[in-house]
């Protein structure tokens, strides 16, 4: 194995000064143990650690739980892409059973069963498509809206059917008009709710911004123009500050969408605020199934937790219904509209309204990311600012400062610099690469010592077996991690701190 030198490095970038002596291992040490490099490296994840301790505070899992949820419902998403493709017509829905990691598919012609085994999912036989509760339930909207207490509608896949959810006294109004809409009776269930749905708009929200004269909401996603958020939060047109910006579009109700454009001295960055201190990073934004276990970010109640029920719910709000939204059991309060919805590391939606609030829980919908970005032709800034993987690893990770190669087996980590961590003095820009067998997938992890333990700061976690991260960090020990995700085979890894 050929390393650089610590005094080669050290040489070329004066910033980075490597630790090469062992520390005493204390409870709380404000520094890290070199005689245990490897440490906490099992925590390198393809998740941030602070989405992993909000699924454990809220839906009372262990880390490890936390972790193994995420990859199942990843791998989930690919199936129901799949089965979305390959059964057409007669496709049903999927969903999850993430307590004993079960993916259902429904399918209407059970001839095709066998596809949806063949996929990995147990196959459940409906007798309506998706296609059609989701068309039914889009012609429910007008005649609904002129009911009084009904506060919105989704399909429940698992039953296969259309909720239309009533206040009492409200069932045999919502029926009727069910009529008149010509929906198929045995296609609707009508559920009796105290709910009454309301934007979070007038308090404080995630990365606040102020909208014309004062009022505020929050940061969504940030995208290459600006930031993406709640339709609610401003008519087109209105002026924003902190970040400065003009609505270059909004539309609420029906949805609840805007795209805010900011100036060109602002700089999108594709993380979101975890409010301990840090970011998450934002990799993409592949739909999750419903059943999956997603955290939302508000600067009124942090970060919370819970479980996506449902797409295409409608709500009806005072102001009038909206369209295709995610219903979730994420509880939210006023204050975080417009914020994130996360499913791992994959943008999911913006916060619109709901029922309740993160004291005895409640009921929180959320505008749906991709419709916004495809609607306005916006691209999602991915992995920036403190979680970025945006760097640029060229074609290898030759001409680094430093240089590591190693070998790992899949699941296997090694630390790097040299099996230790570096003492970062003063601001600096951290780039960092690995470079994995041609048929495996390496990623990369800059961590950070916190005091007590590794935190991941910034990874490259793509599946090529090429990925880099780039960070802008402040004084501190540092650490590269290699996690071998699939394969196994040489590697290189490149640090560069300037």
């Amino acid at each position: 194995m050929r390393r650089t030198t610590f005094r080669t490095l050290a040489t070329t970038t004066a910033t980075l000064t490597f630790v090469a002596t062992a520390f005493t291992a204390q409870a709380a040490s404000p520094t890290p143990d070199a005689d245990d490099p490897l440490g906490d490296a099992d925590l390198a994840e393809k998740y941030p650690v602070e989405l992993l301790e909000a699924m454990q505070d809220d839906l009372d899992v262990t880390k490890d739980r936390a972790v193994e949820r995420l990859d199942f419902q990843a791998d989930a998403s690919i199936t129901l892409d799949e089965l979305d493709d390959e059964l057409g017509d007669d496709f049903a829905g999927l969903w999850l059973d993430t307590d004993d990691d079960v993916v259902y598919a429904a399918v209407t012609d059970a001839g095709k069963s066998w596809t949806v085994r063949k996929a990995g999912a147990e196959a459940v036989t409906a007798r309506y498509s998706l296609e059609d509760l989701e068309q039914w339930q889009s012609s429910l909207t007008a005649p609904l809206t002129d009911v009084d207490g009904v506060p919105g509608t989704y399909v429940d896949l698992a039953e296969n059917t259309i909720v239309v959810q009533v206040h009492r006294g409200s069932r045999g109004e919502a029926r009727q008009a069910a009529r008149v809409a010509g929906v198929p009776q045995r296609a609707i269930t009508f559920e009796v709710t105290t709910e009454e749905p309301r934007t979070y708009q007038d308090v404080v929200g995630g990365n606040a911004y102020y909208i014309g004269s004062g009022s505020r909401c929050s940061v969504g996603f940030a995208v290459t123009t600006g930031f993406v958020t709640a339709g609610h939060c401003g008519s087109t047109g209105a002026t924003t500050s902190q970040p400065s910006g003009t609505f270059a579009a909004s539309i609420f109700p029906g949805s609840d969408m805007a795209h805010v454009r900011t100036g060109s001295d602002d700089n999108p960055v594709g993380a979101v605020n975890d409010y301990n201190g840090g970011t998450v990073a934002v990799a993409g934004s592949t739909q999750a199934p419903v059943g999956s276990q997603v955290c939302r970010s508000g600067s009124t109640t942090g970060w919370h937790c819970g479980t996506i029920q449902a797409y295409n719910a409608t709500v009806t709000y005072p102001q009038g219904s909206v369209n295709g939204l995610i219903r979730t059991t994420v509880c939210a309060e006023p204050g975080d509209s417009g914020g994130s919805l996360l499913a791992g590391d994959q943008a999911q939606g913006v916060t619109s309204g709901g029922s309740g609030n993160c004291r005895s829980g409640g009921t929180t919908y959320f505008q749906p990311v991709n419709p916004i970005l495809s609607r306005y032709n916006l691209t999602l800034v991915t992995n920036g600012g403190g979680g970025d993987d945006g760097g640029d690893p060229g074609t290898s990770c030759t001409g680094s400062s430093y240089t590591g190669n190693g070998s790992l087996n899949r699941g296997g980590q090694a630390v790097h610099p040299d099996g230790t961590y570096w003492n970062q003095s003063g601001s600096a820009t951290i780039t960092a690469c690995v470079e994995g067998p041609s048929n495996g997938d390496f990623d990369v992890y800059l961590q950070r010592w916190s005091g007590s333990s590794w935190s991941t700061v910034a990874q490259g976690t793509t599946t090529s077996s090429l990925d880099a991260l780039t960070y802008s960090a402040s004084s501190g020990y540092y650490r590269v991690v290699v996690h071998a995700y699939s394969g196994s085979g040489a590697y290189t890894t490149g640090i560069t701190v300037s």
